[in-house]
């Protein structure tokens, strides 16, 4: 009999750690989706080192440094919870993101009825990833070293890169390759690794990262080095920083090539309206001249004499408004260097230059190109001046379609009267 209750005792206890252990991998695997997916929508893409990336790499290294040193598998999870939620304070506040992180994963652990002692516990341990933090306990040691594990990686050169280019963006602080060095062998120096793992393990590689930090430092003093002492080179740079301040930027450039194109198109659709309204009224008169008037002499037709003499008069108004906005105007062709010392001349448009010689022209071309605001007034000023042609076009063109439109009405009211005193 003892030894059924024994056996029904222990069955019950292996029973119980199979529960223990769904519910610890129940727990890591929703703690794990839960700071992914707010890592995923609400981190700005800014963070281009405090990201889901380094998450994930820091719960790998604690996964790795709690079996090695012997954690306990509770200790272990506390450390993995951790270990998520380090870095989730970043979303809220960067400069506070340890205590942000705390508040974060203690709020998680109530709803999943953790108790508050290991709720505490839990919170402390992100506490210890304070960069300027001692740890106090192996726990502690542990995440402080998975946390900094970077140091000793062998893509340590595209972190560090990644981190610099975080503080740029978050913090508004910009550091030179050389300065960006030689505060990273800085914080070689003072950093430590606590684990016995991580000492015998991490230690050499990051070392090797130190070096080659060094040699790097180096590399870039002897350039900078070389680099004032080569005045032609240093005079060719700003030869070039110059030739490119002084060419227009490509969104100018672009925002002048679309409205000249735009002003391009409505003056083509101008003239061809224009041109299918003098069309119209030519095959109008030409055919009140062969049809129409010829007959008119007869006395049965004198009644079309006055709808025939509108209907002409109307065509022609047509036509010579019409004429009117497709006829070009020219100027006179010439400019003078005065004028183009003085930013004058509008050398873009044709009228202003066509009677130059090659070479003023050339020389003319040449110092608006030189000058970068004068490149730009004139290129303005052709843009004003095409948009002025447009505006008399168009003015012109709808005061041919409004003729055209009411010598049409008038012209077949006149006909409807002139037929209704021949009925009468």
């Amino acid at each position: 009999m003892r030894h059924k209750n024994f056996y029904k005792i222990s069955v019950n206890h292996q029973s119980f750690l199979n529960l223990f252990q769904i519910a610890f991998m129940d727990i890591l695997k929703i703690s794990e989706d839960y700071v992914k997916n707010l890592l995923k929508d609400r981190l700005s893409s800014a963070y281009t080192y405090h990201n889901l990336n380094h998450t994930i790499q820091v719960v790998d290294q604690i996964k790795i440094l709690a079996k090695e040193e012997n954690i306990g598998p509770e200790d272990t999870e506390n450390l993995l919870l951790a270990g998520w939620f380090h870095d989730l304070g970043y979303i809220t506040d960067c400069d506070n993101h340890e205590a942000e992180g705390k508040k974060a994963i203690e709020d998680f652990l109530r709803k999943n009825d953790f108790n508050e002692e290991r709720i505490r516990k839990i919170g402390d341990l992100i506490l210890a990833t304070d960069k300027f933090y001692t740890p106090r306990n192996q726990l502690e040691e542990i995440i402080k070293d998975a946390d900094m594990s970077h140091l000793a990686s062998t893509d340590y050169a595209k972190i560090s890169e990644d981190l610099r280019v975080e503080i740029r963006e978050i913090h508004q602080q910009k550091f030179s390759k050389l300065k960006w060095a030689e505060l990273n062998l800085g914080f070689f120096a003072k950093h430590q690794f606590y684990t016995k793992f991580a000492k015998e393990n991490w230690q050499t590689d990051k070392e090797k990262n130190r070096e080659k930090i060094v040699s790097q430092i180096k590399n870039l003093k002897e350039d900078k080095k070389e680099k004032s002492s080569v005045e032609s080179d240093k005079i060719l740079l700003n030869k070039k920083k110059l030739e490119k301040m002084n060419t227009p930027e490509r969104g100018i450039e672009t925002m002048f090539r679309v409205t000249l194109n735009n002003h391009t198109t409505l003056s083509q659709i101008a003239d061809s309206k224009a041109n299918i309204l003098l069309s119209v009224n030519a095959i109008i008169i030409s055919v009140a001249l062969s049809t129409i008037i010829p007959k008119l002499d007869a006395p049965s037709n004198a009644h079309l004499i006055i709808p025939t003499f509108v209907l002409i008069m109307f065509s022609v108004a047509s036509i010579i408004l019409a004429i009117m906005s497709t006829r070009p105007k020219v100027s006179s062709g010439t400019f003078t260097r005065k004028e183009i010392e003085e930013k004058k001349v509008n050398l873009l448009f044709f009228g202003n230059f066509y009677k130059m010689p090659m070479e003023e022209y050339l020389w003319a071309m040449k110092e608006m190109m030189g000058d970068r605001q004068y490149l730009y007034d004139t290129m303005v000023k052709d843009l004003y001046y095409l948009g002025i042609v447009l505006n008399r076009k168009y003015k012109l063109l709808r005061m041919t379609y409004t003729v055209f439109m009411i010598g049409i009405v008038a012209s077949v009211v006149a006909f409807v009267w002139a037929f209704r005193n021949v009925m009468a």
